[in-house]
């Protein structure tokens, strides 16, 4: 059964991560992606660690890709990316807002020689509006959304998302806008251009928060691991780690206390007896809740949520993550050979599917590891490759023997 972008062709000109993200789960979903760098290759090819060289960063973030490098900013260059974009269903580009339309690849060109394109923007701040011209990365996104002031503990400096959560979700918006338009594409038969930012990605994450704010006026402020509106629903110090338990509901909070701790008495506590008590009273309730589960370690607490039916689970570091027998057994992750790397680990699929849905077929590629092979593609003889190679139009790198 073929996957269902099987015979779509991408033409990916993005750099580091939104894009890159984006474009590597349309490869997953059987789509060909043509990755088209620069000169100088995507920033993240310097990124360490490094295995014989190459960049382990980027080789996890771009599988089921093709690589050409050019100069686009050469006649020569605009030739092969509009030649390129006129046999695309998609185009994406991350560039700084009005570079694509400086450099003559923008929309409004590339629909002359292909109306049915789905050309993608993501930037910064978005195409327009008084930012419109403004760099912008994920911490800056982070920072403006109001991501920041929410995180970390009270009455502490504001503090990032350990991921880079606005990039990710840049690149989830734009994915689900491209399948959008390209569902569209075959109902109606238009393409179109679509655009988003980190700014809008990471406040569309937000929508509680926000829904507090127009509801009520509420301003979110950092909670530590506390949720805002049930407790116990946190992370607890055990022994030797944390534990953290979703105990919010009545229910739960009984089978929590009756079960788990063994503190019936609490039931009867005024401070405790329904759930918006419990969030006033969160700081008393930590303290006697931490001064059970310290005696005790985290597998141990673990053990007893899940025999009382109370959601929770251990603190893991990246190591035991993938440690974990329910990681493994949902392989998450994925052995691939990579040509310079050699044997390598990549994350897994996180959709899984009763059909072919996605698949992880080959590797990241070398820079301009495809470069004369997309040329041949489109129509260039071999004396042509190799003169664009000698004029410094193009980069193509061969694969190792």
């Amino acid at each position: 059964m073929p996957l269902p972008l099987e015979g779509v062709r991408v033409l990916d000109l993005t750099n580091v991560m939104a894009g890159p993200y984006c474009s590597m789960v349309l490869g997953d979903l059987g789509a060909e992606v043509i990755k088209l760098e620069s000169l100088e290759g995507d920033s993240t090819r310097n990124f360490e660690p490094r295995v014989n060289d190459e960049s382990y960063c980027f080789a996890v973030l771009n599988r089921n890709k093709k690589s050409i490098a050019v100069d686009m900013k050469s006649p020569a260059g605009k030739e092969i990316v509009m030649k390129l974009a006129a046999g695309c269903d998609i185009m994406m580009e991350n560039f700084r807002p009005g570079v694509v339309k400086k450099l003559g690849i923008d929309y409004e060109a590339v629909r002359k020689v292909n109306p049915g394109i789905i050309f993608a923007s993501m930037s910064g701040f978005g195409q327009t509006g008084p930012y419109g011209r403004k760099g912008g990365f994920d911490i800056i996104a982070q920072g403006m959304s109001g991501i920041m002031m929410m995180t970390g503990h009270p009455g502490g400096r504001p503090a990032k998302v350990g991921i880079a959560m606005n990039d990710i979700a840049c690149g989830v918006t734009t994915l689900y806008g491209i399948l959008g338009a390209f569902i569209g594409k075959l109902r109606h038969g238009q393409g179109q251009y679509i655009e988003t930012s980190l700014l809008e990605a990471g406040m569309a994450w937000s929508i509680w928060e926000f829904g507090a704010y127009f509801g009520g006026g509420e301003l979110p402020t950092a909670t530590g691991t506390r949720h805002r509106r049930s407790a116990p629903y946190q992370a607890f110090r055990t022994q030797d780690g944390y534990v953290t338990v979703g105990a919010s509901g009545d229910k739960l909070w009984r089978a929590f206390v009756t079960q788990v701790v063994e503190q019936p008495q609490w039931l009867e506590d005024p401070r405790f007896e329904r759930n918006p008590l419990r969030v006033k009273n969160a700081d008393a309730l930590e303290a006697l809740i931490e001064e059970i589960t310290t005696t005790r370690p985290t597998a141990h607490w673990v053990e007893k949520l899940d025999a009382a039916g109370v959601p929770g689970g251990p603190v893991y570091t990246y190591d035991q993550t993938l440690a974990d027998p329910h990681v493994k057994h949902r392989r998450m992750v994925h052995e691939i050979e990579h040509p310079v790397i050699g044997p390598m680990k990549t994350l897994g699929l996180p959709v899984k599917s009763s059909g072919d849905l996605t698949q992880i077929r080959k590797p990241a590629p070398l820079h301009g590891q495809h470069t004369e092979e997309v040329l041949r593609g489109l129509g260039y003889s071999d004396a042509q490759v190799g003169g664009l190679v000698a004029e410094g139009v193009v980069r193509a790198r061969g694969v190792p023997a």
